[in-house]
Formats: C-alpha cells, structure tokens, sequence
C-alpha cells in the first residue's frame, strides 16, 4: 500500500513541485536580466548586484529544497519569504523614486512569487494567502502608496496563490480517500479469499459431518447437531460485510437465474456436447453443500508457468460427469487455471448435492483465440426464480464467492442461467492473459 500512495501522490502533487524546482531559477535570471538591461538608472546599483548574488546563492543552495512536501521545511519557507520582502523593500534603495512611481519591478520582480507558491503547495490556500498578504504590504510599502498596478499585481498574486493552494487541498483530500478505498478494496478481497477457502473446506465437510451423523442416530445424532451449530456460528463469521459485496461483485443473482445473460438451449445447440445446464447456481437451493474432497479436484499445487487447462479438469470426469476438451493443449497462467479449476469443482459439489446423486453433469472446454471457456450443466430441477438471491442474503455464498467470487479475483467473469425443469448452466470465462488480482499473500 505504501508503494501504491507513493504512485498516487506523483501523480497529482509531485509534478507541481517540479515546476516550482523550474520556476525559482528562470525567473532569477529573468530579474537579473532585467537590471542588467537597466542598470543604468539605478542610483545605486552595487546594492542591486550583492542582492542578486545572494538571492543566486540561496536559490542555488536551496533547490533540493522545493523538490516536495517534505523537504520544504517551515524554516526553510520563512527565509525565503524573508528574502523576497528584503528584495522588494530594498528597490527604493538601489533605484531612483521616479522609476518606482513609474512602475518598474522590484528587485526580485516575478521571482517573489515562487515563494508565495511553495507556501501554497506546503500548507494550502491558508499559508499562501498569509504569504501573499506579506508581499502585498511589502510592494505598497516600497512604492509609498497603494496604485492601480500595485493592486493589480498584489491581488493576481493573492488569487493565484490562493487558487493553487486549494486546488492542492483537494488533491490530497483525494489522494487519501483512493488510498483508503484501495485498502478496503484490498482487504475486502482478501476477506472474501479466506470466506471462499473457509466455504470450500471447512464449511463443507461440517454440513458432511452433520448430515451424515443425523442418518446414523444415536450419539453420532448429537455430534451432527454440534457440527451443525458450528457451521452456522462460522458461516455467519464468515459472510459478515460480504453479502452486499458478492451482491454487487456478481450482479443481481435473481435476475440471472431467469434470463440475465445466454440461454442454456442457445449455448448447447452450437456446440452438440451436452444437454441441460449448468450447476453452480445450484449450491444456493436450500440444502448443505457436500464436502470438497467428494469432487475429485485435482491438485494442481505450485506450478510455474503455463498449465494444461485440460489436466486439471479431466479428474472431474466419471460415471455420471462426461468431460469434453479440445484435441489440443489449452494452456492458462498456473493461478488462473487453478482457480478455473476449484470453480469447476464448486459448480459440481452444488450438482451432487442440489440435483440428486443421479444427476448427470457435462463439462466443456472450449479453447477461443483471446480466452478460455468452460461450461458446466446439469439435468436437474434447475433453481427455483429468486433462490439465488434468497441464498445471498442467508449468508450462503457458493456461487457468489466460490464461483463468481474466483472468476472476478482473475479478471473472468461467471454466468448463470437456470430454468427450472431444465437444468442448470454456467460458463467460466477467463481471457488468454488472466491472473489473480488484489490478492494478498
């Protein structure tokens, strides 16, 4: 995160320092050449030269010094400023009266005002009005009295610096608020990570241990009661703050269920590999989930490069799971296809358990030019219209965390169409160049 503030704030305040770092030595020489071009009608002109080899001197030693926010001390500012109100006040002493009255610049002319701005981009409007204020009775001071040109400049100063200086506040109110957002969004990922981990584990072998105990009786009856307690109290824990984030991450889950995205007829006619449609929705039908060591998944552990999408699906294959892939490697980002993969297995832990033990389910792969797709259906019953969302809101976040949640974490993205009497569908797609994102350790 501290990386991630570091390129935020480059890119909004850091560029105006850099243009303060250029604008202290150019308008210095533009004040020298000024006198230097009327060094005539100066009365004393020896005063004029040891300033100007001072101010060269400090703007020289000091640039380090409006390089950014940190290195740009108070103490450093106060001198600064110090050193323009002595150039301008010291003007009637080194040029003749006419030539004030006339209008000519001060000493360190428009100089001045790259001291004004860094009090701006330090401390912000407030600071730089302060400042501006300063050189303002500094410049009606050194001209005896307040004309149309002196309040023309004091006042374009004052504006400019006050402008500045606000639009330097709002900057970094932004800054922060991005940074906060980016470590929500961090965190909320990271959050939904372990709840999926959690849901795929932990979860599903304790709806297991209670299912099964409650068909044995006896003391297996009241162990089943306690796991069942247990999975509550931790799916509660779990779900906590993420029900309205999966909501949002996957879309409304109702309106997907009954139409919101591609038809289960129109997909399988064009490809002739299964009938029925796809499963993961399924896990939101009212029931426990089985376990996620009953799926076969592979394990595809710690691999570099890239992995055969195929190798990791074929596992899922069985008597009542028919598995149909391209005659060609259908290589992915090892992450990617391990995530592909867990998603495939979540789709037919719902199948097994939603649809019945006789269900059939088909999975296609389908290798396309930019992305990866994978089609998991069913003959089952379908998803009665607006389970999916009653799901959502009981803290039941198969298909949104397990499913859905682990598409989006690699950029893909999960659809769900269900009609009921028909079976269900959903197809995975992940693009060619797919890998985790906002993930933590």
């Amino acid at each position: 995160m501290a990386g991630r503030e570091k390129v935020i704030r480059m890119s909004v305040e850091q560029p105006l320092w850099r243009a303060l770092a250029v604008y202290r030595p150019v308008t210095l020489l533009y004040a020298i050449g000024l006198f230097a071009f009327s060094h005539e009608m100066f009365a004393r002109p020896a005063v004029a030269i040891a300033y100007f080899a001072v101010l060269a001197a400090w703007t020289a030693a000091t640039w380090r010094c409006v390089t950014g926010a940190a290195a740009c001390t108070r103490r450093f500012l106060a001198v600064d400023l110090t050193l323009a109100l002595s150039g301008i006040l010291l003007t009637p002493v080194a040029a003749e009266h006419a030539r004030i009255v006339a209008g000519a610049p001060t000493l360190p002319s428009i100089w001045t005002a790259g001291s004004v701005l860094a009090f701006a981009l330090k401390g912000g409007w407030r600071w730089a009005a302060g400042a501006a204020v300063l050189v303002g009775a500094a410049d009606i001071v050194q001209r005896g009295a307040l004309s149309r040109a002196t309040l023309h400049n004091v006042l374009l100063v004052w504006v400019a610096a006050i402008a500045i200086g606000y639009v330097v506040e709002v900057a970094r109110a932004s800054e922060r608020t991005l940074a906060r957002a980016l470590e929500i969004e961090a965190a909320t990922r990271e959050r939904e990570r372990l709840a999926r981990d959690i849901h795929d584990g932990v979860l599903q072998v304790l709806a297991m241990v209670q299912r099964r105990s409650r068909a044995l009786g006896g003391e297996a009856a009241e162990l089943g009661r306690l796991a069942g307690e247990q999975e509550a109290a931790l799916r509660a824990l779990v779900t906590s703050g993420l029900v309205r984030v999966a909501g949002a991450a996957g879309g409304p889950a109702a309106a997907v269920a009954h139409g919101g995205g591609r038809t289960g007829t129109g997909r399988a006619g064009g490809r002739g590999a299964a009938r029925g449609g796809g499963t993961a929705g399924a896990a939101a039908t009212g029931g426990q989930e089985t376990g996620a060591d009953e799926s076969g998944a592979a394990d595809a552990g710690p691999v570099d490069g890239p992995v055969d999408v195929r190798s990791l699906l074929a596992p899922y294959a069985g008597s009542r799971v028919t598995f149909s892939e391209p005659g060609a490697p259908v290589p992915l980002p090892a992450p990617a296809a391990g995530e592909l993969a867990a998603a495939v297995g979540a789709a037919l832990d719902n199948v097994r358990r939603h649809a019945g033990e006789r269900a059939r389910a088909w999975i296609l792969v389908e290798d396309e030019p930019d992305a990866v797709v994978v089609t998991v259906r069913d003959d089952g019953p379908g998803i009665p219209e607006g389970r999916l969302a009653e799901a959502v809101g009981e803290g039941r976040l198969g298909v949104a965390l397990s499913i859905r949640g682990r598409l989006r974490d690699i950029g893909g993205r999960a659809e769900l169409v269900s009609v009921p009497g028909q079976g269900t569908e959903v197809e995975l797609t992940v693009p060619r160049r797919a890998a985790p994102r906002g993930k933590a350790g």
